[in-house]
């Protein structure tokens, strides 16, 4: 269940990078849909709008049920949330009700089934009139959920929220490297009965045996920032670790890393970025063989790699 009401499968899909080859974008999200992917993610800037208008198109000619949430941005375009801006700097009421038309309208819906503020900050929680916007929505029929994106590694910083009962779903970051919601996030969801979206179940590509000490980024990919340095190198070694304890070889490592965030009580779905068909059909087949087994999951606890980003 996410939000309270959908019936979601472990399983969605994460429209942020379907934006760049618009024909193959259609054929990989209707594939996902016809093997029974029922969550797809979005958000209004992933392609200035032309996700959202995707994902629209391919939800209105399904025959089958299949639920969409996205994401507002914050009006001062901050990312992350920085400490000290006050909630109305990025989510004031009359934003996040344009904001929700505008998305609408491009998605073609009535209804947006999760929408999600793409940033969030425990300090606004009690700030602003953004609930009001976000009450007046839902009496309205524009909205059936609401959550926030989590900023990237501060799973934490949204705890104070769920636990004040205004919020339905959190998406957070969450893998075999990450596994820091563990600690404070996940308690709290699951005492709220709020949903999590598990977001970068492959570490940006780490976790699939894919990145090297000798791979190349496009100029202007932001993965030249993340895996800066060493970090390709590290990596490299780290996955060929989780897959030799995993009893798997590295190229067989996606499996594991996406179960291992499905597995989890707390988790809801998770929505890894699938821009090709065969990235659909082995994230559906992988997920379909069920939660890893204890054993399996205890021998990947020691692979949490807490990190620093963009230094």
């Amino acid at each position: 269940m996410l939000g309270g009401e959908l019936e979601i499968r472990r399983l969605g899909f994460g429209a942020m990078r379907i934006v760049s080859d618009r024909g193959e974008g259609v054929r990989v999200v209707r594939r996902a849909v016809e093997l029974g992917v029922n969550f797809i993610d979005t958000a209004a800037g992933y392609g200035s709008g032309h996700s959202e208008r995707l994902v629209g198109r391919v939800v209105r000619e399904s025959a089958e049920t299949v639920h969409v949430a996205t994401k507002i941005p914050p009006k001062n375009m901050q990312w992350p949330a920085r400490a000290g801006v006050h909630a109305a700097e990025a989510f004031p009421a009359e934003w996040v009700v344009e904001q929700t038309q505008a998305s609408l309208e491009r998605l073609g819906l009535d209804t947006i089934d999760v929408q999600q503020f793409h940033v969030w900050s425990d300090e606004w929680v009690d700030q602003g009139d953004w609930l009001d916007a976000i009450e007046q929505l839902k009496r309205a029929g524009k909205i059936r959920a609401f959550g926030v994106s989590i900023n990237d590694h501060q799973p934490a910083n949204a705890v104070e929220l769920v636990e004040s009962g205004h919020v339905d779903t959190v998406q957070v970051i969450y893998n075999v490297f990450d596994q820091s919601p563990e600690d404070e996030l996940f308690p709290a969801v699951e005492a709220a009965n709020v949903g999590v979206i598990a977001r970068v179940p492959f570490d940006e590509g780490s976790l699939t045996g894919r990145i090297r000490p000798d791979t190349e980024f496009p100029r202007g990919d932001f993965r030249n920032n993340y895996f800066a340095g060493d970090r390709r190198q590290q990596v490299w070694e780290r996955a060929q670790a989780v897959a030799a304890d995993s009893e798997v070889p590295v190229d067989e490592l996606a499996e594991i890393a996406l179960r291992f965030c499905v597995t989890h009580p707390a988790v809801s779905t998770a929505i890894p970025g699938m821009r090709t068909v065969r990235n659909v059909e082995r994230n559906v087949a992988s997920v379909e063989r069920g939660p890893l087994r204890a054993e399996q999951l205890a021998a990947l606890r020691p692979h949490r790699w807490v990190r620093s980003f963009y230094d």
